[in-house]
């Protein structure tokens, strides 16, 4: 995002926006505002969705670790306040660089491949029914790319073992 307007702001260094460049600059705002309104709506309600989230997590796996369970659940904490900045700065790469370069070796190591999926799942089902359909497909982008980058990475190195 802070490039896009980087971007309006040097050509307007030289001359007046035309007006082609003055529609783009409103819908870079109002996706803007758009996103803000998301990353709001996920903050405040972060404790209700994760609520959700722990009640699925805790009758899916009953007889699992509960310490296992709760690394899982802080990582996918991390994951989506990520994907929700990441969202909110509409930059793919802040999150592949600030999170799921270190993350995928844990998520191995720990072995929380099928724990993570089913969060991913609960996460998407909960935060759905908090937030707008715009809202979900303004985060939606990320939060696959974060499933993706966590899952290849696991079945690549599964793989190999």
């Amino acid at each position: 995002m802070h490039t896009d307007l980087e971007n309006f702001w040097q050509r307007a260094e030289n001359q007046f926006l035309n007006k082609a460049e003055i529609q783009d600059f409103r819908q870079t705002v109002h996706s803007l505002r758009q996103r803000l309104a998301t990353y709001e709506t996920l903050r405040d309600e972060e404790a209700t969705i994760f609520q959700a989230v722990v009640t699925r997590l805790e009758a899916e796996f009953p007889d699992e670790n509960p310490k296992l369970l709760e690394r899982a659940l802080k990582y996918w904490i991390s994951v989506t306040r990520y994907c929700a900045m990441a969202m909110l700065l509409n930059n793919p790469e802040y999150l592949q660089h600030r999170l799921l370069e270190w993350l995928t070796d844990i998520v191995k190591v720990y072995r929380l491949e099928q724990i993570i999926r089913c969060l991913d799942e609960y996460y998407t089902n909960a935060a759905g029914q908090v937030i707008s359909p715009e809202g979900m497909s303004l985060v939606k982008p990320f939060l696959e790319q974060a499933k993706t980058t966590l899952f290849s990475q696991s079945t690549s190195i599964s793989a190999v073992l």
